[in-house]
């Protein structure tokens, strides 16, 4: 039967046999990630132009923009 430190051993080879297929492949994620994090930080820190804001009619709930709802006689 296995000891604790033979366990320990498989486990470490089968990790390291994992690592050796998926490790290019999960270091390259993880660069394309921090490059994506770093330019968005660096576009949330310079801020941009102020949004414009758009003058409009202001809609009642459950009418559609640019029509008006007529029932009638109420």
């Amino acid at each position: 039967m296995f000891g604790l430190s033979e366990l320990a051993i498989i486990l470490i080879v089968v990790i390291a046999v994992i690592a050796v297929r998926k490790g290019p492949e999960l270091t390259r994620t993880a660069g394309k990630s921090a490059r994506i994090l770093k330019a968005e930080a660096r576009a949330a820190k310079v801020g941009g132009p102020e949004p414009q804001v758009i003058q409009g009619e202001v809609l009642r709930p459950g009418t559609a923009a640019g029509t008006e709802q007529s029932h009638g006689t109420r």
